[in-house]
Order: structure tokens, then C-alpha cells, then sequence
């Protein structure tokens, strides 16, 4: 009986759950009535107004113009087809060769970025402009030159020649080793200077740490130097295929009629057959495709750091 009279009496009911939202609407309002969020949000506005206009809503516009039938409703009729026959087989080439582009850039760009970040500096930064300089040439002049060095008569075709090498001439253009070159010849920039970061950024000792304690090169490579360049060859890999997937120019002129990606095929269903509906739908697909690959860099990074918060701990 005495411990019920002493025992303490329950908190009485009242309106405790709405408190939580009530101040966060009042830190809310407080935050907008300072002068530094107002000046920040003006500030912002021109920046929210150019992605709002040229941004989200041409994308929007293009959602909404693939959903719409011939007849004026609603359909996804453009997507179905986009995604069966010819249109497959066009979506399929494009990841083939966005693939293949970007397996050969890393090749060629680790072997490269290697040798470079090996040179004194004064030597790295030459050799990184005569890899950087002729990203700035137009793209059509690059392609151009390609054509010329590729073609049936080319340098690079009488220089096989000379050597007689068996089988040459080759065919390397107008096909899909043309536009592998071609398209390699473009995204290799992008991955040299990607991996050159990264291998700048690695502490010589362990490689040396690990060979003081008897490790060969392979093993070296292998278990050392590969684990710390690896996130960067995943970004540059990433990187090369979303490029890849909407580039439009080197497989227009390097390629045959079986190399035709997305990009040329929404240029010819826009200009030659007016079918701007079927257009909107391959687009959107392509971008869903870049989002997919965003999406997939993303998910790689977050999987690599908590392997790595793992082994710390």
C-alpha cells in the first residue's frame, strides 16, 4: 500500500508528438529569415532557372512526347518497338562497341598513365599535353584524319604493305574495328588523365615495402599496386562506356550500315522519317542507360569504402 502511494504518478497525456514537427518548421522559418540564407537562395536562383529550362524540362518534354501515340493518347507502343528488331539490334551494337571502346581505352591508358607517372615532371607534363592537346581539334577534322590514315590506301595500309605483311591491305574502315579505333582514339584522354591522378597518388614505399620482403613483380602488381589503382580503372571504365553510348560523329563516318548506334538512329528517325515520338523513346532509353551507369559507379564506390572501413576495423 505505501509503496503504491510513493510510487511516482504516470506523466499525463498531452500533445507531445506534434513538438518535433512544430520545431522543425520553426527552425525552418528562422533559417529563411536570416539575411545569409536569403543572400545564398538568390544567389542559387539563376543557377535552379538554367537547369529548370534547359535541363529538366526539354527532358521532360521528351518523357512526355515518347509516351504519346499518333492518335494523341497515351502509349507505350515507342518503347516496344524501340526494343525489338532493327532498334534492338542497333541498341545492342551500341553497347558492344560503347564495351569494347572502353576496354581498349583502359588498356591503352593504363599502360600509358603508368609510363607517365613514372617520368620526372617536367617530362609527365610534356607528354600529358600531346595527349590532352588534340582533344581540343574539332572531332570532325580528328575523324577525318582517321579516315585518312585507315583507308584502303592510308599510311598505315602502305606501311603494311611495305612490310609485307600478310593479308594487307586490311579493311579497317567501315566497319567495327574502325569505329573502335575512331571512338578509342576520342575517350583516351579522359582515361589517361583519370588513371594518371590516381597513380600519382600512390606511395611508392609499399610497392618497395613489399618487394623488401621478397615479393616478385607479378605479385607486386598483383596484390599492391593493382588493389590502389583499382577505383580508378572502375571510374575511368564507367566514364568511357556512358561517353560512348550517345557519341555520334566517329561511328556516323568511320562506320558501316552494321556499326549504326543509338545516336545516328535517332538522327535518322528525327530527320529523314520524322518520327520525333520514336526519337523521344530511344533517347529516353539512352538515358536511362547513363543513369544505369552513374547509378552503378555510385554503388561501386560505396561497396569499395565499406570494404575498406572493414579492413580497418
Amino acid at each position: 500500500m505505501a509503496g503504491s502511494l510513493l510510487a511516482p504518478a504516470p506523466p499525463a497525456p498531452g500533445p507531445t508528438t506534434p513538438a518535433a514537427p512544430k520545431g522543425r518548421v520553426h527552425r525552418l522559418r528562422r533559417a529563411l529569415s536570416e539575411r545569409r540564407t536569403r543572400f545564398g537562395l538568390l544567389n542559387a536562383a539563376p543557377v535552379v532557372i538554367y537547369l529548370l529550362v534547359l535541363f529538366v524540362y526539354p527532358i521532360f518534354s521528351t518523357l512526355l512526347l515518347s509516351f504519346k501515340g499518333e492518335d494523341g493518347g497515351w502509349t507505350l507502343h515507342w518503347y516496344a518497338n524501340a526494343l525489338q528488331g532493327s532498334n534492338l539490334e542497333v541498341l545492342l551494337t551500341t553497347l558492344r562497341i560503347s564495351a569494347e571502346t572502353s576496354l581498349l581505352s583502359l588498356v591503352i591508358g593504363f599502360l600509358l598513365a603508368a609510363a607517365v607517372s613514372r617520368l620526372k615532371p617536367l617530362w609527365a607534363g610534356l607528354v600529358m599535353v600531346i595527349v590532352i592537346v588534340p582533344h581540343f581539334i574539332s572531332a570532325l577534322v580528328r575523324t577525318y584524319g582517321w579516315i585518312i590514315l585507315l583507308g584502303e590506301h592510308g599510311v598505315v595500309n602502305n606501311a603494311l604493305t611495305d612490310l609485307n605483311v600478310p593479308g594487307a591491305p586490311f579493311q579497317l574502315l567501315y566497319n567495327e574495328i574502325g569505329v573502335v579505333i575512331g571512338t578509342t582514339s576520342v575517350m583516351l584522354p579522359y582515361t589517361v588523365l583519370l588513371l594518371y591522378a590516381v597513380m600519382k597518388g600512390i606511395d611508392r614505399r609499399l610497392p618497395a615495402a613489399a618487394a623488401s620482403m621478397g615479393a616478385g613483380r607479378l605479385t607486386i602488381f598483383r596484390r599492391v599496386y593493382l588493389p590502389m589503382v583499382a577505383p580508378g580503372l572502375v571510374n575511368a571504365g564507367i566514364l568511357c562506356f556512358i561517353l560512348c553510348l550517345g557519341y555520334y560523329l566517329t561511328p556516323a563516318l568511320m562506320g558501316g550500315p552494321k556499326q549504326t548506334m543509338v545516336a545516328s538512329l535517332i538522327s535518322e528517325q528525327v530527320m529523314k522519317q520524322s518520327q520525333w515520338n520514336g526519337a523521344a523513346a530511344l533517347g529516353i532509353i539512352l538515358l536511362l542507360l547513363t543513369f544505369a551507369g552513374l547509378l552503378m559507379l555510385r554503388l561501386i564506390k560505396v561497396l569499395s569504402e565499406a570494404a575498406k572501413n572493414r579492413g580497418i576495423s
